[in-house]
């Protein structure tokens, strides 16, 4: 008997320890063993968030994404043998759920009918030991949704995203482009990536030891967040024109690139700017790597004589001079022991500034800018914007060379009156020319006008103040001289038929490639403004190392085609007014 009752304590113990156990582990779940079981369990697909698209001014498309999926599987579970049937969560009719039995064969019958692929192919593709395969690629979201809502075990999916360019190279510069993989890689798309690509969602669900989804387990959605669309200022329209235009222009002289840019001076939004050989997004590779930047902005170059503008407005700005400020200028004209010649061969002449301005004479712009300090000099330069960051949102911008008045050597502190010594870009010299036909204001370029949602809300792109840098009436006097550049001096090619125009033509050295001292062409410039009357169109063509003799090679072709464009395309009346036509020659 007693040895009864140590055998029923001692099985009684044995059930406490065991129920305590099971207490623990079902109950309180101390290691965590449940929840181990359930993330092991856990089946979690990526939704790809769908990336924003970059549009023009006018919701062109410039760029988009198309979503997809590629539909994948796992052999060894949809393949094996004691899989008959699967389990399927369906409506029981009273808002309830129930699970029914679904044969192999008719869930096999509709994932063919889903992809759209025969029975016999799909078989074959399922079939085997691999724990990786393609089922189907590139299948739109609904079809993704169909596939996966079928429960086929082993049946996976992933995203991924086609970046599609349908303008191609128009515009494809600023643009930009992705890597195969997906990765942004220039252009837009790399420094607006953060604002495009949105946030990725994802799908959880569980699958039991055999591969089947649990019908009534977790399943839990989080959807993508969808990048936002980066509208653009940029017309297509007229930046397709403008690449054309550029593209004839470097072919024509056998240039080494050339670059067009077309700004509204009120604004600051740049309508147009093109590179001759851009690149097509949707194959890069096309492309030699140099070509497939913004050179307008990342390509910094001695200006040359066009910087004689930001000269006479800040002597005009000092009270130093005024259009018809009169000079004696010298066949050549020595100043520190440095001597300065013209373009063209001359005796001694009498010029008023305009007249300096109008025929391109280094010998006057010398003798009329030594009455700024060299303080002076730089301090306006600065204010022009030159030296100064633009940041319309592109790459490897450069920033130029403006060095101090400490740095300048007895010959540089003049050659910067007229475009040498000194290195800009593009972009740089339009803004410069926009403080001009702006009465006198600087407003930063703008590329990005705004970053829309996808439900819509629209966040303009912020830039810097504008700046009033000279004065409304030392920005109509140099108005003047430009426009009388047009009309009595050397720039007379830039004209159009009814229209006021006023304009500059620079030409500087191109410094040596290879890291041999010197120079092995020329880099040639025009940069102007219409309508006078009330300037808002800046255009400025540039072309590098074009071939041929210099005096022959010009871009007023370029800028008229472009110009005339621009002014049609927004509706600008034909001007009114009488054309300024200020006295080259002293009275």
């Amino acid at each position: 008997m007693r040895r009864l009752r140590l055998g029923l304590v001692a099985m009684l113990a044995l059930l406490i320890l065991i129920g305590g156990r099971l207490v623990l582990v079902q109950g309180l779940d101390v290691g965590g063993m449940a929840e181990a079981a359930v993330t092991k369990r856990l089946q979690k697909t990526v939704l790809p968030a769908a990336r924003g698209q970059i549009v023009d001014s006018q919701g062109a498309v410039l760029a988009s994404s198309v979503v997809r999926y590629n539909i994948t599987v796992d052999q060894r579970i949809a393949s094996a043998k004691d899989f008959t049937d699967l389990d399927r969560s369906v409506d029981a009719g009273d808002g309830s759920k129930k699970v029914v039995k679904i044969p192999r064969t008719q869930a096999l019958q509709e994932l063919s009918n889903a992809l759209g692929k025969s029975v016999a192919d799909v078989t074959t593709s399922i079939t085997g030991d691999k724990p990786f395969n393609y089922v189907a690629r590139n299948v739109t979201p609904d079809t993704e949704a169909t596939v996966m809502g079928i429960g086929f075990p082993g049946i996976l999916s992933e995203g991924v995203t086609q970046r599609v360019y349908p303008n191609g190279a128009v515009g494809g510069s600023f643009v930009g482009f992705l890597g195969s993989d997906g990765t942004a890689l220039s252009g837009l798309e790399q420094t607006q990536d953060d604002v495009l690509k949105g946030q990725d969602g994802s799908r959880e669900y569980e699958i039991g030891a055999d591969g089947l989804r649990i019908p009534v387990a977790t399943d839990k959605l989080t959807p993508a967040q969808d990048g936002k669309t980066v509208r653009l200022t940029i017309n297509s329209d007229l930046q397709y024109f403008t690449q054309q235009a550029i593209q004839t222009q470097a072919d024509r002289y056998k240039a080494e690139w050339g670059v067009a840019i077309v700004m509204d001076a009120k604004t600051g939004n740049i309508l147009a700017m093109a590179d001759s050989n851009s690149v097509d997004p949707n194959d890069p590779g096309k492309s030699a790597a140099k070509d497939r930047g913004v050179r307008a902005v990342t390509a910094a170059y001695e200006p040359g004589s066009v910087e004689k503008t930001i000269t006479m407005a800040s002597l005009i700005q000092e009270g130093k001079a005024n259009p018809l400020s009169e000079y004696t200028i010298p066949p050549t004209y020595t100043i520190d022991g440095q001597t300065f010649a013209d373009a063209f061969t001359h005796g001694t002449e009498h010029r008023t500034l305009a007249g300096i301005l109008g025929y391109s004479m280094n010998t006057g712009t010398v003798m009329a800018g030594k009455e700024l300090s060299p303080q002076q000099r730089y301090d306006w330069f600065t204010k022009f914007g030159i030296g100064q960051p633009v940041d319309i949102g592109l790459p490897g911008e450069a920033l130029g060379i403006l060095h101090t008045p400490q740095e300048w050597d007895t010959r540089q502190q003049y050659t910067v009156l007229f475009g040498q010594g000194v290195t800009q870009s593009t972009l740089q010299t339009a803004r410069a020319y926009g403080v001009i036909a702006n009465g006198g204001v600087m407003e930063q370029p703008r590329l990005i006008d705004a970053y829309v949602g996808p439900n819509g809300q629209t966040e303009k792109f912020q830039t810097a103040a504008p700046q009033q840098v000279v004065s409304q009436n030392t920005a109509q006097q140099v108005r003047d001289m430009l426009e009388s550049n047009v009309t009595a001096g050397e720039v007379k090619p830039a004209a159009i038929d009814g229209y006021r125009v006023g304009a500059k033509t620079g030409t500087s050295e191109a410094p040596r490639e290879d890291g041999v001292p010197g120079f092995d062409g020329v880099t040639s410039s025009l940069i102007g403004m219409a309508p006078m009357e009330d300037p808002r169109y800046v255009v400025a063509v540039v072309i590098q190392r074009p071939q041929g003799d210099i005096f022959g090679i010009g871009n007023a072709d370029v800028f008229r085609s472009v110009m005339s464009q621009t002014l049609h395309k927004y509706g600008v009346q034909p001007s009114t007014g009488t054309p300024v036509k200020l006295p080259q020659y002293a009275q």
